[in-house]
């Protein structure tokens, strides 16, 4: 593992949740509702259906379906269906940008998400989520407890 992969994952690891205003929460979850109507394609819970090659989900979205984890996502929205939401838009920018789900093309996929985020705290929410979390899980072989970290 590359010293940013674990620098990013201690950032997310070490720092305390971030606190949210509610008019910042409501601005995230509107932005992920609208990104997520969007979407061109049918997506599918599933508690068991996990990608493990970027190949597998660009192959369903090829085919206009997308399965999306139901696991929990994000930490403390108003409502588990937008961490849904925000990951179903998040393995969509996976396809746009054709990025695997190394750290780079977390990146990747996140800069296609910020780069239409209508505020720079929206921009530190998805960069917690997308990048600072995948980091996390890289190191830790699972995925960490969630929650937002502005560091």
């Amino acid at each position: 593992m590359t010293a940013n992969v674990e620098t990013l994952a201690k950032l997310y690891l070490e720092n305390a949740p971030a606190e949210l205003s509610a008019e910042t929460m409501a601005e995230f979850c509107e932005f992920i509702m609208d990104e997520f109507r969007q979407l061109p394609l049918a997506i599918q819970a599933s508690t068991s259906m996990r990608y493990e090659q970027a190949d597998e989900m660009f192959a369903d979205i090829e085919q206009q379906h997308l399965w999306v984890s139901t696991e929990a996502y994000g930490a403390d929205y108003p409502n588990p269906f937008y961490g849904f939401a925000l990951l179903a838009v998040h393995d969509y920018d996976h396809y746009q940008t054709q990025s695997d789900f190394s750290l780079e093309g977390e990146i990747r996929a996140y800069r296609a998400t910020a780069s239409r985020a209508p505020s720079l705290a929206i921009q530190k929410i998805l960069y917690s989520e997308i990048v600072l979390k995948s980091a996390a899980h890289l190191v830790l072989g699972r995925a960490p407890e969630p929650k937002l970290v502005f560091a």
